[in-house]
Parts: structure tokens; sequence; C-alpha cells
């Protein structure tokens, strides 16, 4: 959701890209609460940490506290931060209420990224 998130906001400064520490699906719930807003992911895919590896980024960022304790550095990072945000995946509930806990996830990732990771940028 991140990298939707930065991509849509600040396309034209920043180019965003996601990595796990494990390849697996793009959720359903994260593609349905960003397209609620307008962004669409549907065309996403996993990618591993190990693609990366060798590229210069001038940021990583983890946001996952499992990604930050298997890469605590990033070869090639300029800069490395760390916000770790819950696992919505690991929710059990019903569809209606895994949906609220990845729409209450997107909104605070929106609200870190406007408000702390990239501030004073407008919107």
């Amino acid at each position: 959701m991140a990298e939707g998130l930065i991509n849509e906001l600040y396309n034209d400064k920043f180019d965003a890209y996601s990595a796990g520490t494990e390849v697996s699906e793009v959720r359903s719930e994260a593609i349905k609460v960003l397209k609620e807003i307008g962004i669409d992911i549907s065309d996403h895919y996993s990618k591993h940490l190990k693609d990366f590896y060798g590229i210069k980024f001038d940021l990583v960022i983890t946001v996952c506290d499992n990604a930050k304790k298997i890469c605590p550095v990033f070869p090639g990072a300029k800069k490395m931060i760390h916000k770790g945000f819950p696992d919505p995946s690991a929710f059990q509930g019903t569809k209606e209420e895994k949906l609220a806990v990845f729409r209450e996830l997107r909104d605070q990732i929106y609200s870190w990224i406007k408000e702390d990771l990239i501030p004073n940028e407008g919107s």
C-alpha cells in the first residue's frame, strides 16, 4: 500500500518500489481499499528484497518489523528509515472486518507519509 500511496501522491518527485522478505500475493483487500481512494494497484505484484540488491537507492523504508529484523541494512541505500505498522493480513475476522483493518492501515500509512515522511509538500 505504501508503494501505491507514494507513487500516487508524489509521482513527480519519487519512484517507490515495494518488496518483501517473502514473495506473496498482493492482498485483494489492499487493492480494494486503495481503489476506494482512487489508487489502482491491481497490476502490482509481489517482489522479493533480493530482486533489488545491487540497485542504488536514496532511501529504503521498512514498514514491517520482520523486514527490519531480516534486513537491518540494505546494500546500496544512502539512508534507511523504519516505521512499523501492523500486518493486516494476520487479522482474523469477517470480510468486512478485514476490510476495516486494511482501511485503518491505509489511513495510517497515508497520514505518516503526508505528515512525517514527506512533510510540507502540500496536497
